[in-house]
């Protein structure tokens, strides 16, 4: 372009012609290899039956998918991995924010694995319920367990629906055994209806608290400890060692008053310190003879029955309310009657009954 400016007139005056634009797309992404493309089932279920951690973590990835197609090579390679699973002993962590449950995790992982066998972490991240993101940052709280050849980890957004991650972390938990791990944590995101899920899909349920926080009293909730079959304080180190013991007993005297567990197990209350790793072999041992107990008496088969029968009705809930919301038809009629809700003219009750009146009207098929 040339310049006005650099016309003998303007004379002293002179306008560089400047730098060429580079160009928009970055050269050096050329070179870049391309994604592979996507393993089919049946590579998908070889790849994990030996163990293959790429393999294992791809398959997740599309069992974690909305895409109805990634759902269904999902399904297949589930399917496949069934007969190879449940040959391992499925422990939930829970505890308020804060309770040290992903140290605690690091070191407990790292006694087990000096046992032998391998270990799958799977972690429910909180997800915003502004943005729907999370930061996904358990990983770097389990410091040596993350890079620990014989372990994997896996955090999952809840992106503020439970009940869906807790399906899939249950699938999550088939493709993990079948891989071959045969220690497998669930960790909760520590906010209510969480533990009730995670129960729902563990042989034991861990919970950890706090001494020496203000009221002791406050972690006594019966809805926690009756689900709970161990209690552990944590950070019962250096001055905190006095409030951890009183904290113990405490928690001692509140189980005494709640009935035997359906496992005839008494819930036993421990005290360790995740950060100083003591205490750990202690709690392990617990662990231990809670197992070596259910599957003496017959729970430990009773209790995979029952979860599984509860995946299977959850599972057809989790269906008939996606088919529901996604029906064109009832999208639109639900438009209309919540702007005649809002507007009183009728009610919530009214509207609910003439929506469902209409999809059932319809004849649709559940599945």
């Amino acid at each position: 372009m040339e310049h006005p400016e650099n016309d003998s007139c303007y004379t002293g005056l002179t306008v560089n012609s400047g730098v060429a634009q580079p160009p928009s797309v970055n050269p050096y992404l050329a070179g870049r290899r391309r994604r592979k493309p996507l393993p089919s089932a049946g590579e998908l279920v070889e790849g994990i039956l030996r163990g293959d951690v790429t393999m294992l973590a791809r398959a997740v990835t599309l069992v974690e998918s909305v895409s109805s197609d990634h759902q269904a090579i999902a399904q297949e390679v589930i399917e496949k991995c069934l007969p190879h699973s449940g040959e391992s002993r499925r422990i939930g962590i829970t505890g308020v924010p804060g309770a040290g449950k992903s140290t605690s995790i690091d070191v407990f992982g790292l006694h087990v694995l000096k046992q032998g066998g391998k270990l799958a972490v799977l972690a429910i991240d909180p997800s915003s319920e502004r943005t729907k993101g999370s930061i996904l940052g358990d990983k770097t709280r389990m410091e040596k367990l993350s890079v620990h050849p014989g372990a994997f980890i896996r955090p999952s957004p809840s992106a503020g629906s439970l009940g869906g991650v807790a399906r899939k972390t249950r699938e999550t938990i088939v493709l993990c055994e079948a891989a071959g791990y045969n220690n497998i944590f669930v960790e909760t995101v520590g906010v209510g209806q969480s533990e009730t899920a995670v129960h729902s899909m563990v042989d034991f349920f861990l919970l950890i608290q706090l001494a020496g926080t203000g009221d002791e009293l406050q972690g006594i909730k019966r809805g926690i400890m009756e689900m709970a079959d161990g209690i552990v304080i944590n950070k019962a180190d250096g001055d905190n060692i006095d409030r951890a013991r009183l904290a113990q007993a405490q928690f001692r005297s509140a189980l005494r008053l709640f009935p035997t567990p359906p496992s005839g197990w008494t819930p036993e209350v421990l005290t360790y310190s995740g950060y100083y790793e003591l205490g750990i072999p202690e709690v392990w041992d617990m662990i231990d003879r809670y197992f070596a107990f259910v599957k003496e008496n017959g729970y430990f088969d009773r209790r995979r029955d029952d979860q599984a029968r509860y995946w299977m009705y959850e599972t057809i809930d989790d269906r008939l309310r996606s088919r529901f919301y996604n029906d064109p038809c009832v999208m639109q009629m639900l438009k209309d009657k919540e702007q005649k809700v809002l507007d009183r003219r009728i009610s919530s009750f009214i509207a609910a009954r003439d929506v469902l009146d209409y999809y059932y009207s319809k004849g649709n098929d559940a599945l």
